[in-house]
């Protein structure tokens, strides 16, 4: 094992994972404002999970998002 491809390549992967939950999250958020659903001052629970099936890693996660 190439232990700089290795760590290049799950940088790459986090990257790719916190960018685009990033950008799911704010145009959720934005809709809900839009629609009422949201006041703009709410903590959100959010949970993922990290799935890493060839090697038997399923990895949850658990947070909370703040508004204000």
């Amino acid at each position: 094992m190439d232990q700089e491809t290795f760590n290049l390549s799950i940088r790459k992967f986090l990257k790719m994972v916190g960018v685009n939950s990033q950008r799911e999250i704010e145009q959720a958020v934005q809709k809900a404002m839009m629609g009422g659903q949201l006041q703009g001052s709410e903590t959100l629970q959010a949970k993922c999970t990290l799935e890493i099936p060839s090697l038997g890693v399923k990895v949850p996660f658990d947070g909370e998002i703040k508004l204000k």
